[in-house]
């Protein structure tokens, strides 16, 4: 859900840095996390916990068990920022060098090699509409998204400029179960869990 729309664009980094400043002081006050778009700030309820949780964790481990050491499959802060684009997204997983993550602030987006996201039950839109617009603008080359409401996914890759702004040119589908090539390496996706239709609650 939107809650502060505005027009944070280039030539408008007063607006975003209001909007960054609000992020920053009540984020860990709120459930869920807030992120900056183009529309503005998003507030995505995810559930703590659970088949979001447990997907991200299970993506996270079975990509660095193929990755070599100097890499890591990151799911936790900072975020990820251009303040030129005013964008500030938080990534589920990244996959990001160590020497990269070793900064003060936030990330650099262009040193994210891939971004990963679990599609939550309250905002789906956010990460198979806005953010897969968003992480091609911040020049994030891969975005993997695996939806635990239907038990599939989608690679995205290839960024090539449109009238839009860049896009992914690439996409992949897949279903739970079949394996899956983020960037370089591939990773199984069975037993991931999916969100119970009823209540919300891993099955």
């Amino acid at each position: 859900m939107t809650i502060a729309p505005g027009n944070a664009r280039q030539g408008a980094s007063p607006l975003y840095r209001a909007m960054r400043d609000f992020v920053q002081s009540v984020d860990d006050s709120l459930p869920g996390k807030l992120e900056i778009t183009k529309e503005g700030i998003v507030h995505d309820m995810m559930s703590p916990g659970g088949p979001h949780e447990v997907t991200a964790a299970h993506v996270s481990r079975r990509l660095e068990r193929v990755m070599p050491d100097e890499l890591l499959a990151h799911n936790g802060t900072p975020d990820v920022e251009d303040e030129p684009e005013g964008i500030m997204r938080h990534p589920d997983v990244m996959v990001i060098a160590w020497t990269d993550l070793n900064v003060e602030g936030s990330i650099d987006p262009r040193t994210v090699i891939a971004a990963i996201e679990i599609v939550s039950r309250s905002n789906p839109d956010n990460d198979w509409v806005t953010k897969m617009r968003d992480y091609p603008l911040m020049g994030i080359p891969v975005y993997a998204i695996f939806d635990p409401r239907t038990g599939e996914g989608a690679v995205l890759t290839d960024i090539h400029p449109t009238p839009a702004g860049p896009r992914y040119a690439t996409r992949k589908d897949f279903v739970y179960g079949e394996d899956v090539t983020i960037g370089d390496w591939t990773i199984p996706t069975d037993d991931l869990p999916l969100y119970d239709k009823g209540s919300g609650e891993q099955r």
